[in-house]
This record gives structure tokens, sequence and C-alpha cells, in this order.
């Protein structure tokens, strides 16, 4: 069995873990959660503790996977997640209004990128990024895909980039 899946979830007071017909509700202080469990999963609830086992000892892959995304809806209705973005080039900026993200990235034309339900994009500077949400799946996701529009390049640095990401730099042709 997995090692991750042997040890027990604590649920913290304020947050209540609901286990029923495959699914799982999780509702704290800062929203709700709800996840699909695995067929091949049990979980039982005993107080304050949700413990996760295989009900096949031979096919135990997903008692970790489960147990993991519990735990970071746990940590999501309390705490909540977040992804900074670093802007790095001359002229690169982003501005959120509202419920768009507009980017100018070095382009002949600004990006408008629709930011999805349940995440919150601010941007305390012209180029930092700062997005927020419950779910940490879906705050990765839409860092990745602003990402994506301009990973940062080897030589200069210049893209975006997560805020503690090291970027390798590579050294220049030499004549």
């Amino acid at each position: 069995m997995s090692r991750i899946a042997k040890k027990p979830v604590v649920v913290p007071a304020g947050v209540q873990v609901a286990i029923d017909s495959g699914r799982l509700r999780v509702k704290g202080p800062k929203g709700e959660l709800e996840q699909a469990i695995f067929p091949q999963v049990q979980m039982t609830q005993e107080g304050n503790v949700v413990q996760v086992t295989p009900l096949v000892d031979a096919v135990d892959r997903h008692a970790g996977t489960t147990r993991a995304l519990l735990a970071n809806m746990i940590k999501g209705v309390t705490v909540g997640f977040q992804r900074k973005l670093d802007l790095v080039g001359v002229g690169y900026r982003a501005q959120a209004q509202g419920r768009k993200l507009n980017l100018t990235l070095g382009f002949s034309h600004p990006l408008v990128f629709d930011v999805p339900e349940g995440v919150v994009i601010e941007t305390p500077s012209a180029t930092e990024i700062l997005i927020k949400g419950l779910d940490r799946q879906l705050v990765g996701q839409v860092a990745a895909n602003i990402r994506a529009y301009r990973s940062p390049e080897p030589y200069k640095g210049k893209g975006v980039k997560y805020s503690d990401e090291v970027i390798v730099r590579k050294e220049a042709k030499k004549k």
C-alpha cells in the first residue's frame, strides 16, 4: 500500500467533509470544493480524521492520489492556493480588468486571457501576476496557460516565469 495513503488526513475545525455516492465534498470558511472518488478506494471518517484505504491490495495506486487530493481540498478551503508570475522583458506588462487579464508580451497585438470561474487574478505591479483560488489544480493550470504565451528563453531570460523559477542561462555564440 502507498505510504502516503497510510497517513490519515486530519480535518481542522470549521471544515466539513462529506463522502457519499462516489463524490467527496469539502466545505470550509473560504468556500466549497467537490471531487469524484476513484471506485477502487474506500474512505472512512471517524471524528475529525479521514482514512483512505484501497479496496483491493493488488491495485492500490489510487489511494495515495485520493489522499493527496483530499489534503489539497482541505488546505484550499481553509488557506487557499496562490501562484505568482513575473514578466521579464522590455515592455512586457499585465493588467487585470474584471474577469480578463490584458497581456502585452512583445507580440504585434495585445493578448486577452479570460479568467475562469474559481480563480482571482491580481496585478500588484505591471510586471507581476498573482493567481489565487481554492482549487490547487485550477490555479496551477491557469498559471501554466499564462506562462505558455511566452515561456522564458535561455539567453536573456525574457518571458513569463514563475517567481520561484530559476532560468538556466546559456552563453551567447562566440565569434
